[in-house]
């Protein structure tokens, strides 16, 4: 007599419980990597105060941050791969402790260049970890609610990072004691991971997505840059790449840009990215549900992001009344929000076996190089007036960024055709 493991059944709920905690301790862990890409950035006001710096210096910080943070996540899908990604986590908070703790007891200007470096370093292994243990340690019908959630975390760490670091500095009237305030805070969460360290063991939980990949088999090991000659690497790198110059535009400059073209007034416009942060965050719940049932996920993402452009060149076009700019161009992040799990599944389907941090660690080394390379293009524009071409060149950034998605998807599909057609 066979017996069937019902939904409700210990072994079902257990696996849910496992689920659950690994998806809410990733979750965690990366709303701190975000938390710490503002870890400066909302103290600057107090920084010029202090030090008379310029906003030149100050960018120079943000650019310490990204560079470090982009070249280390390459590497930093090596060592994954290599030692696996729970000592890699612990690791980079304990880079976050540090930066925290170096900002704040900072005599000048190369104190604060380390804070950042110490940051960055921090930031690198984030991507390549949190996915190598989702992908390990979550089943697969719940791992694109774990990958909605893993978007959703980073953007409450966005959210969250100027109101903890201005407003403790506010209170306190001292930005050292914010800063040594994100260091406990990364200590405590460090604290949490460690006593949580089974459910983040990536050598563990053979029940997990992928766990009977190859077995039985004894395939050549493949060199370990041999994933870099895969099309759909550096098709996946595109992607995050041509995203995030389109979230750049907003993050920074739509606020100053909506204001130029609509003269709503500043205190207004600057609700912008908290309403398209807000809108991306309820878009990744509802691409965490569709995720799992839709095989062509490059459809999913094709069509919300084109969605998402449509709107930005509405607002850019000037014709909307008043406020109404501001919330198209929220509503926008919607479309992104939903792509988020669609996307980060297609990585895993592109990603050959044993390659898993490798693969994460570059492809997501492409938001790096966004966001480094975007900024300053985005802010010449603005400085010669060009408010429309915000919009305009972020919709422009979001198609391109369907190209790649659509590329992706058809190898994906042909991959996985072959083993029928054999």
């Amino acid at each position: 007599m066979t017996t069937t493991t019902s939904p409700a059944s210990p072994d079902a709920r257990d696996n849910f419980r496992q689920d659950a905690r690994t998806i809410s301790l990733i979750g965690l862990a990366h709303g701190s990597s975000h938390f710490f890409h503002m870890l400066l950035p909302p103290l600057f006001p107090f920084l010029i105060a202090e030090f008379g710096f310029s906003y030149s210096q100050l960018g120079l910080l943000v650019s310490v941050f990204f560079v470090v943070s982009g070249i280390g996540q390459m590497l930093a899908g090596f060592v994954v791969d290599r030692v696996g990604a729970r000592p890699v986590l612990f690791y980079a908070l304990s880079c976050f402790i540090a930066a925290g703790v170096v900002a704040g007891t900072a005599s000048g200007y190369p104190s604060l260049i380390l804070a950042s470096f110490l940051a960055g370093m921090g930031n690198a292994p984030f991507h390549p970890v949190d996915f190598t243990i989702l992908n390990k340690r979550v089943s697969a019908k719940r791992l694109g609610h774990g990958f909605a959630v893993h978007g959703i975390s980073g953007n409450l760490g966005w959210a969250t990072a100027p109101v903890f670091m201005a407003g403790i500095a506010t209170a306190t009237g001292s930005w050292r004691v914010a800063c040594l305030c994100g260091a406990a805070l990364a200590g405590v969460i460090l604290l949490i991971m460690f006593i949580n360290r089974d459910a983040l063991d990536d050598r563990q939980g053979s029940w997990s997505t992928g766990a009977a990949q190859g077995a039985g088999t004894a395939a050549k090991p493949e060199h370990p840059l041999a994933f870099l000659k895969l099309p759909s690497v550096w098709l996946c790198f595109s992607f995050f790449f041509w995203s995030t110059c389109s979230l750049s535009a907003i993050q920074s400059f739509a606020s100053p840009a909506l204001h130029n073209l609509y003269g709503t007034p500043l205190t207004v416009t600057a609700m912008v990215v908290t309403g398209y942060m807000l809108c991306g965050a309820a878009g990744m719940v509802i691409g965490g549900f569709l995720v799992a049932r839709v095989t062509r996920l490059e459809k999913t993402i094709s069509l919300c992001l084109l969605a998402a452009a449509a709107l930005l060149v509405l607002v850019g076009t000037g014709v909307l009344p008043g406020i109404a700019g501001l919330i198209v161009a929220s509503l926008s992040g919607l479309g992104i929000g939903i792509a988020g799990p669609s996307r980060d599944m297609l990585i895993k389907r592109a990603a050959p076996p044993g390659a898993t941090g490798r693969v994460y660690g570059t492809v997501y080394s492409g938001l790096d190089l966004g966001f480094s390379i975007a900024a300053p293009i985005f802010g010449a524009m603005l400085d010669a007036n060009m408010n429309s071409g915000i919009f305009y060149g972020s919709a422009a950034a979001l198609v391109l960024g369907v190209v790649s998605a659509g590329f992706v998807g058809a190898g994906v599909a042909a991959r996985s055709a072959r083993p029928a057609a054999a």
